[in-house]
């Protein structure tokens, strides 16, 4: 199984080229979808943490505004 996933096909059989081909396509859609959730995440987090630094400023009265 490990040899297949790195390019060795023991036999010319057109059916076994096909799905290594078909595996290693969605091998790579699956990487690059992780790749986007990741960034996804990390944007998410830093914007929850963002809102969670505004929440912990304690203001007891709002300030007038300078006008």
């Amino acid at each position: 199984m490990a040899k297949a996933l790195l390019g060795y096909v023991g036999g010319s059989d057109p059916r076994l080229l096909a799905e290594m081909r078909r595996l290693q396509q969605r091998v790579q859609d699956l990487e690059s979808e992780l790749v986007r959730i990741q960034a996804e995440n990390d944007a998410l987090a830093a914007a929850a943490s963002h809102e969670s630094l505004m929440e912990s400023i304690d203001v007891p009265q709002a300030e007038p505004a300078l006008t």
